[in-house]
């Protein structure tokens, strides 16, 4: 099978991936094996192949937004059967028995593995998969809408979920990509009223498009208190602006897999019982729930397709902010 295979970190323009034949993977116990349709790309992929975050082990398959069939079962798996259309998202799996797996926060368990991180992923023709942690696809979705679902939407739900928002409440998203392009879907479907920090001129006319009350830059001060936010940009500074923007009480929930520092701040910026807090990953029940919620919204996902051979091409816009929404690799029919 063909498989993109990282053997160094370097920048996404220096090409570091390279697309190699390799064996097609066997199931062990417990696991099946996709043939896989579509993959995201998403900004973690970046941060792996340019190391922001080093993976346990290189060489490694990046990917993480995985729709593929099951075409092969290995021993003891009954809840899957050959045919059936699965997608596979960031966490992979967990131990089951710590105390964080105990208490439902198994993304939190310091077992857990992430897909294209601690096992190959997506951006290849083939992938094995934990079964207990397969997602089924819900049918009204074809694979090249799904698949930024598994990613951008259950982390994106996540971190609505983490800011404590609730219905009817006023929410600033800051940065809109893949994963803020679906999270003001729901947010809407909730009665909530959103406004958008981003710099991209495109991102702010797709903001618009979608519903936002209010578009504006980061570092411009929203016309009316956030009782909720969501930072997407990885960039530390967005904090103070976030905090500045939200009224007493409010949350800020940081989504995001690296930052960059958060740049020293005057305790005045979070008194008056604000919350700070960050989103670590997502759960399996994260998955669940949010895609029975996306096929009843419907979510629409904004999506640019590229073949398995332009990967690195993917990364490449995705990185200068040159895509709408989310790229997808096309791997098979």
């Amino acid at each position: 099978m063909r498989a993109w295979r990282l053997y160094h970190h370097d920048l996404i323009e220096n090409e570091p991936m390279r697309l190699e034949d390799v064996p097609t993977p066997e199931p062990g116990p417990g696991q099946v094996r996709l043939k896989i349709r579509v993959c995201g790309v998403c900004h973690t992929d970046l941060h792996t192949v340019e190391g922001d975050i080093h993976p346990p082990r290189l060489p490694i398959t990046v990917g993480h937004q995985v729709v593929g069939i099951v075409d092969k079962l290995g021993e003891g798996v009954t809840n899957l059967k050959l045919g059936d259309r699965v997608g596979v998202p960031w966490f992979y799996d967990a131990c089951g028995k710590c105390e964080y797996c105990k208490r439902g926060e198994e993304n939190l368990c310091p077992n857990a593995r992430f897909t294209g991180f601690h096992v190959d992923g997506g951006y290849a023709e083939y992938m094995l998969a934990e079964a207990r942690y397969a997602l089924p696809i819900p049918e009204n979705m074809d694979d090249l809408h799904a698949a930024p679902l598994l990613c951008a939407g259950i982390i994106g739900y996540r971190a609505l979920k983490k800011s404590d928002l609730r219905p009817g409440e006023r929410l600033g998203l800051f940065g809109f990509g893949a994963s803020a392009h679906i999270a003001i879907q729901v947010a809407r479907y909730w009665g909530c009223e959103v406004y958008v920090f981003t710099r991209s001129p495109n991102h702010q006319e797709h903001a618009k498009e979608l519903g936002a009350a209010w578009v504006g830059r980061p570092d411009e001060k929203a016309p009316k208190p956030l009782d909720r936010a969501v930072i997407f940009a990885p960039a530390g500074e967005v904090v103070h602006r976030a905090l500045e923007n939200i009224r007493r009480g409010g949350t800020v929930a940081i989504n995001a897999i690296h930052m960059s520092p958060i740049p020293e701040m005057p305790y005045s910026l979070i008194y008056w019982e604000k919350t700070l807090r960050s989103v670590a990953n997502a759960t399996y029940q994260d998955g669940v729930e949010f895609l029975k919620l996306a096929a009843e919204i419907p979510v629409q996902t904004t999506v640019t397709e590229y073949p398995l051979e332009d990967a690195q091409k993917a990364l490449q816009d995705l990185k200068a902010s040159r895509i709408n929404g989310e790229a997808v690799l096309r791997i098979s029919e």
